[in-house]
């Protein structure tokens, strides 16, 4: 399996740029306030003659303390009360979402993300699943792919318990490095024997998957110190690994100020970090999902992968790519029909618009066309590292050469690096294409380039 995926130091050198990570398409810089709630409203009904099954996603933004690294939208609180007003807001938003979807279409997917959901408390949760119960059509423990992002520092067997009787069956927990100096250095203090705990929990409860996230390029990690974290998370068996590569910004999140940037590891340290991650987990039997990912080979994902069924939204890759996404929280970002919405990202305005009745959507965007073939496409490759001609210009009604004729010929000179190659019947990414697919994926991004355009992304390596 390691030889599915190249490290070529020159390719990675010469394609080292900035570009999106591709959870949607058109990506959220092309979400705009002309898309609003009642454009929300009118597509989210209009779905329902359809009858595709929904995906739930519950933001909860509460955080106990701050990780220096983060850049999710969050709200760092050691007031548990705040959780309260939040909660009787959502409550009001799961009754207004809940009304545009007919009951009939089953909920096969749904996640509680952050944050940290664990922030709530035990009678809290209970009362966030019942009221989604009774506002949506849930499925029975075997059918429903139902998840939930833990702090294992707040969620001892107790709270894994009932989180297993509330329906959950997945479960995720950050770790990002067991390296007690780096676990300070990133305001982290984790030990091992809290994550042990909580997986210990999590397997005896019955949870059908468990999931680790780690950060390489974090301040005073070495690949010495970081092979030790690598041998301590083997150990715990986890049936998917998230290994997410640390973009230091701080001048879009204020909380990596507080990171000593002189303490982070080299360009040249961190590529030696990824190919020991790739050569360590590929050898321990774990597939290489893309995109950071990874999972053992009888994981959905990595099921869902061979047979060409694999999909990724804002969630990450999933293995249901027949859902509308409905979202919900501060901030959160769905998907439904032709169209993504994102709600108002401060409390003031999200409490303010559910005060008076109204769905908090404030910015979107309707997807043509182009935007679908193109999404088609980018997913495609994202999920499977390859692309079929037909089936794109079936659905789509086009001629793939004629249609992408500047793109194809952009990807021929992908082609002579030796990134991917080209006929006429598709597209097939190389290993050493694999960890740049996002760069192969930006030549479809026509929004890319149009001038004036140009967003801060994470770099690609």
């Amino acid at each position: 399996m390691e030889s599915q995926i190249v490290i070529d130091e020159r390719l990675i050198a010469k394609y080292d740029r900035a570009g999106p990570r591709y959870t949607s398409y058109p990506t959220a810089p092309q979400f705009h306030e002309r898309f609003t709630a009642a454009h929300y409203r009118e597509l989210a009904l209009a779905s329902n003659a359809g009858g595709r099954p929904l995906s739930l996603y519950f933001h909860i933004p509460f955080c106990d303390t701050v990780c220096f690294y983060c850049a999710c939208n969050k709200i760092v609180t050691k007031n548990r009360r705040r959780a309260g007003p939040y909660l009787e807001r959502l409550l009001r938003e799961i009754e207004l979402q809940g009304a545009l979807f007919d009951r009939s279409r089953p909920v096969v997917q749904l996640h509680w993300g952050g944050g940290t959901p664990t922030f709530l408390s035990e009678d809290e949760m209970r009362t966030l699943m019942e009221a989604t119960r009774a506002h949506f059509t849930l499925l029975g423990d075997e059918r429903g792919e139902y998840s939930i992002e833990i702090d294992p520092r707040e969620a001892d067997a107790g709270k894994i318990a009932l989180l297993r009787r509330l329906g959950f069956n997945r479960i995720s927990m950050g770790v990002q490095d067991f390296d007690p100096a780096v676990q300070l250095a990133v305001n982290r203090i984790q030990p091992k024997a809290v994550t042990l705990a909580a997986i210990d929990a999590a397997r005896a409860e019955g949870f059908r998957s468990i999931s680790l996230d780690l950060i390489y390029g974090l301040p005073l990690q070495t690949v010495t110190s970081f092979a030790r974290t690598l041998d301590e998370i083997l150990e715990l068996d986890p049936d998917r690994l998230s290994v997410f590569n640390y973009a230091h910004l701080p001048e879009l999140f204020k909380t990596q100020k507080q990171i000593d940037a002189a303490a982070l590891p080299s360009p040249a340290e961190k590529l030696e970090i990824l190919r020991l991650v790739i050569a360590r987990l590929t050898a321990a039997g774990y597939v290489y999902i893309g995109m950071d990912h990874f999972a053992k080979p009888d994981d959905e994902l990595a099921v869902a992968q061979r047979a060409g069924t694999l999909y990724r939204n804002f969630q990450g890759y999933s293995t249901h790519a027949d859902c509308d996404l409905v979202a919900m929280g501060a901030t959160s970002i769905g998907m439904v029909g032709d169209s993504y919405s994102q709600n108002v990202k401060t409390l003031d305005a999200w409490y303010a618009h559910l005060d008076a009745g109204e769905l908090p959507v404030y910015r979107g965007v309707h997807l043509d066309a182009d935007d679908r073939l193109r999404r088609a496409v980018i997913t495609q490759l994202l999920c499977n590292f390859a692309l079929d001609y037909a089936p794109v210009e079936a659905a789509h009604g086009i001629v793939f050469a004629e249609y992408f004729a500047t793109e194809l010929a952009e990807l021929a000179g992908m082609a002579a690096d030796g990134l991917l190659t080209l006929d006429r019947h598709g597209i097939r990414v190389a290993p050493a294409g694999r960890l740049l697919i996002r760069n192969i994926c930006m030549v479809f991004d026509q929004y890319l380039r149009a001038a004036g355009t140009q967003r801060r992304y994470s770099r690609v390596i």
